[in-house]
This record gives structure tokens, sequence and C-alpha cells, in this order.
């Protein structure tokens, strides 16, 4: 902003003051929707009150608004430009000689870097919060009857063997992993690199520990030999508390600066880390998709109000920016499909709003 002249930084701070707005706006609307939620799901199966679900809707929140940002600089953008159309500040900057790539870009550039800082420092702040959501609501629904506890499975590996894990439940304290009627398939790698079973281990509980699974009440069983029991094992772990939980969570709630590791873990288990590479190059691409959605505000707000048609054409702006929401979730289900590549689905969305609003704005500015 400091390099910027006098026009320009106005713009960008009325731009940024319109994204502000919106993102008041939506996310009152998000939060109000989500607290109706959760007192339909939490407040009539436990024993809380408003402030329980309050708190649980303010942890929540985050995760949601990440979701709506590409709309509130879409939203705010045209908002503030249509503004500025309708002062006629913009045909006094034009009519100066004032070029409208001029004010456009630093407004794209200040998107770009709010994009790189949402994914920086708001994603892990976010996915931070939306497990301690998870845990919360854990709590509060553990002594409803009415909530039969899902099972649970594990996987960890290395370049020897892999061990899948089986669980009836977990226990819901934070910083601990703690799992009951645990059923532990031990498999080793052959010559030729394939997994041979080994062994099963039937535990009460299992504690991981740093490097280590901590087992209680266990039985042990080979296969040919009769089952040997025991008070205490340990069995050597490649997890810890953090990439335990990622393993159980989607891959919207793991923090940015762990998706590289929980790619390794779960490729290392034997799994598919197709939806975490998705999710890596999606918020890769969220500054690109802020700056794109900050140009196509501007194109579609620039036409001079004494011809006509802004109304519609800020609202061809809105509408364009729902149909790139719904072919980024239909482009990241055909990645999930394997039917495109990851890369391809992530990157699209940003890269045909980013061409499609500068194309706008060639066409309108520059004839």
């Amino acid at each position: 902003m400091m390099g910027l002249g006098r026009i320009e930084r106005y713009v960008v701070g009325y731009t940024l003051l319109g994204v502000l707005i919106w993102l008041a706006i939506l996310s009152s609307v998000v939060m109000l929707i989500q607290f109706v939620e959760l007192s339909s799901q939490v407040g009539t199966r436990a024993d809380v009150g408003a402030s329980s679900i309050l708190q649980l809707t303010m942890l929540r929140l985050p995760s949601l608004v990440q979701i709506l940002l590409p709309f509130c600089f879409l939203f705010g953008g045209i908002t503030a430009f249509v503004g500025l159309n309708r002062r006629s500040e913009l045909v006094a900057m034009r009519a100066a000689g004032v070029s409208a790539w001029r004010f456009i870009l630093p407004s794209a550039a200040a998107a770009m870097a709010l994009g790189v800082l949402v994914v920086a420092g708001v994603n892990p702040m976010a996915a931070a919060m939306n497990g301690q959501f998870e845990l919360q609501r854990a709590r509060l629904m553990a002594n409803y009857l009415g909530d039969q506890p899902k099972d649970i499975w594990l996987r960890q590996g290395d370049d020897t063997s892999q061990i899948v894990i089986h669980a009836k439940a977990r226990d819901a304290r934070q910083g601990a992993v703690t799992l009951r009627g645990v059923s532990l398939f031990i498999y080793e790698k052959n010559a030729k690199g394939q997994p041979e079973f080994r062994r099963r281990l039937e535990a009460a509980e299992a504690t991981l520990m740093p490097g280590f699974w901590r087992l209680k009440d266990v039985r042990e069983a080979t296969a040919g030999d009769s089952s040997i029991r025991s008070d205490t094992l340990t069995i050597r772990s490649t997890l810890d508390a953090e990439a335990a939980m990622e393993s159980l969570a989607s891959p919207e709630a793991i923090a940015f600066w762990r998706l590289p590791k929980a790619i390794q873990l779960t490729e290392q288990a034997g799994f598919s880390a197709s939806g975490y590479r998705l999710r890596f190059h999606q918020l890769l691409a969220t500054p690109l998709l802020f700056a794109a959605m900050a140009v196509l505000a501007a194109a579609f707000s620039l036409r001079l109000t004494r011809l006509g048609g802004l109304a519609g054409l800020a609202g061809a702006g809105v509408a364009l920016g729902f149909v790139l929401f719904f072919f980024n979730q239909f482009a990241g289900a055909l990645a999930k499909a394997d039917i495109i590549p990851l890369f391809a689905a992530a990157w699209a969305p940003a890269v045909v709003a980013a061409l499609a609003g500068l194309t706008l704005l060639c066409y309108t500015e520059d004839g």
C-alpha cells in the first residue's frame, strides 16, 4: 500500500471495506444457521445451554467462513466498484486519463496477498478450532444413549510392515489418543514387497504414546499357535497423536502445514492420499482464486451508469460466482473419482475465473 498512489490506495481501501462488510454479513448468516443446526443436534440430546451451543458455533465458524471467502471478494468487489461507478468517481478517474488497470491490478494483488494470509495463518487456526469443535461435541454427546459409537479404523506402516487397527470407540480427551476394544492386524512384507499376515492382537485399551502403542489386557494370536495373554504390551508406531486424529478427519479438517506429512503417512500405510493432495493443491490455488474474484468483480462493474445495464451486469457477476463454486465442487468430485488429474481439478476453477475476468476487462477497457 505504501508504494501505491492516492487513487490506487483509495480504490483498494474501498474494495477491502466492501469485502469486510460482506464477510460480516455472510458470517452472521452462517453463524445463525449453524447455531440452529447445533441446537437441533446437541440441544435435544444433552443437557446443555445456549452458551455451550454458541461456543460450539464459534469454534465451527472459521472453517465454514473459509468456504465463503471467495464470495466475499466477489460480492465486496462488485459492491465497491458499483458504488464508485454510481457516484461517478470511476468516470472522473478515467476522464483524467487513469486506466482501469491502474486500480484493478492493485486490488487483485491485495486479494492475492490476503489469500496467502488465509492459507498460511487462518487455515491452521480454523483446523485447530474445528478439532476442538469435534472434541467438545463428542463430550456433550458422550452420555446420549441414542448415539451409537462408530467403528474406528487406522492404518500405519513403513518399508517392512503394516498394521491395521480397528477399535470400537475412542475417548474424547484433548491431547491423547485412547482407543477401546482394539484389534491390531499385523502384516509383514515378503521378498516381493507384498504384505503377509503374521499375527493379531486383541486389547481392551490402546493408548498412543510417543513412538509406540501401549496396550492393556492383551491377547495375542498367531496362525497355528495358541493365544498368549499379557497385561501390557507395546507396539512400535509411526503415528503421533495429531497424525492419528488426522487419519480420522476429512482433508478439510487438516491444517495446510500438516498436509504434506498427512500425505506421506497415508501413502506409507498403503492408502490413497488423493483427497489430501487435492486439498493441498486447492489451498495453493486459493490466492489466485481470490485475485480472480477481485478481477471478475471489477470486470462486471465498470460499465458506465448512463449506458444502463449496470445492475444486470452485476447480477451476472454474482451468478458467475455461483457457477464457479459449483464448478469447483464438480471438478473436485471428478478428481476424487480419478476421472481428471488432481492438479487440474484444483487449479482449473481459479485459472478459468482469472482468464474470464482478464478477457472481459480487455474487451471492455481496451476494445
